[in-house]
């Protein structure tokens, strides 16, 4: 099976300095390899090409065979590193708490201890009230993004 640092250290070297990130690594017990990669303006295929070839040359087949697979993360994961907290800054997320409340808004303001989101809040009657709500990252279970169409 192969080593999921070595893979994370390959493509860590590979994408220094390009505005790319690595969302994650995944090395399944039949070597099936996921590498999950983003940037702020979104990463394109041929930059997914390009971070699979160059696995692919550091990587020796004769001693251990295996399937590999690089994309970017897909709407429906939640976000598993601070960039893609400041990737969707400004755009509509899904926060759900570690006590399994969960909000909806706008992602605002995002730091390396947490973010704030503008939820709109029902009071009383109809009328609905935006609430500023501040979090930190160890109160959050998970962060998805919404897909609005417009």
């Amino acid at each position: 099976m192969t080593d999921k640092n070595k893979i994370e250290a390959i493509v860590r070297e590979f994408i220094r300095d390009s505005g790319l990130f690595l969302v994650g690594v995944k090395v399944s017990s039949s070597n099936k390899i996921t590498v999950l990669a983003d940037r702020k303006e979104g990463i394109t295929i041929d930059e997914c090409v390009s971070i699979h070839r160059h696995i692919e040359r550091h990587l020796d087949r004769e001693t251990a065979d295996f399937e590999l697979r690089v994309s970017s993360p897909g709407l429906d994961m939640p976000f598993s590193v601070i960039e893609q907290y400041y990737k969707n800054e400004g755009e509509k997320v899904e926060v759900v708490t570690v006590e399994g409340t969960k909000f909806t808004g706008r992602l605002k303001n995002v730091t390396e201890g947490g973010f704030e989101l503008d939820t709109e809040i029902n009071t009383k009657g109809k009328t609905k009230e935006i609430k500023e709500l501040s979090f930190n990252y160890d109160q959050v279970k998970s962060t998805k993004a919404v897909l609005t169409i417009q």
